[in-house]
């Protein structure tokens, strides 16, 4: 991994800001756990039994970032990217999963997510899953929680991988 080129949370902001901040920088952290790695590397289950790879990892996130912001807060009702023919997600198949495809999706979600909490008039607003209500808040929230949990995995997996530690 190259030098931390992770922008900081902010400190003194409202509250949307802080949020979208800390939400950054999980991201950031998932990308920075990536980097210099082979397809090979992102591809390897290192951690027996467990089936996760790094890889998996960022096919996960662009699935979860695409459910939570397109489907449940923006309403879209797109599909999922990586499916088995039986409709269960196979984004930790990752075999000869393709690591520029995945980046470049995982990247696209993150951003329209970013564009969809911009715009959104509150972090009151909600998006709904069936019929449970989600404030923008509690998404947002529970992005951060979902990344920070994923990103104690990939710690793990890179120091399994190369030796490399660190936040």
């Amino acid at each position: 991994m190259t030098d931390d080129q992770r922008t900081q949370t902010p400190r003194t902001a409202d509250e949307r800001t802080t949020l979208a901040g800390f939400l950054d920088y999980q991201r950031a952290t998932l990308a920075m756990k990536c980097e210099g790695l082979t397809a090979e590397q992102l591809r390897a289950r290192v951690l027996e039994p467990s089936g996760l790879s790094l890889l998996g990892l960022v096919r996960h996130l662009a699935e979860v970032e695409r459910s939570w912001f397109r489907n449940v807060l923006d309403d879209e009702g797109v599909p999922g990217f990586w499916k088995h023919p039986d409709g269960s997600f196979a984004d930790f198949d990752t075999d000869t999963a393709d690591p520029d495809e995945a980046f470049a999706i995982w990247r696209r979600e993150c951003d329209h997510a970013r564009e969809l909490v911009a715009a959104a008039e509150s972090l009151e607003v909600l998006g709904r899953y069936g019929d449970e209500a989600f404030s923008l808040r509690w998404i947002l929230t529970h992005m951060i929680e979902e990344y920070a949990r994923h990103n104690g995995h990939a710690d793990l997996l890179r120091e399994h991988l190369d030796g490399t530690t660190g936040e």
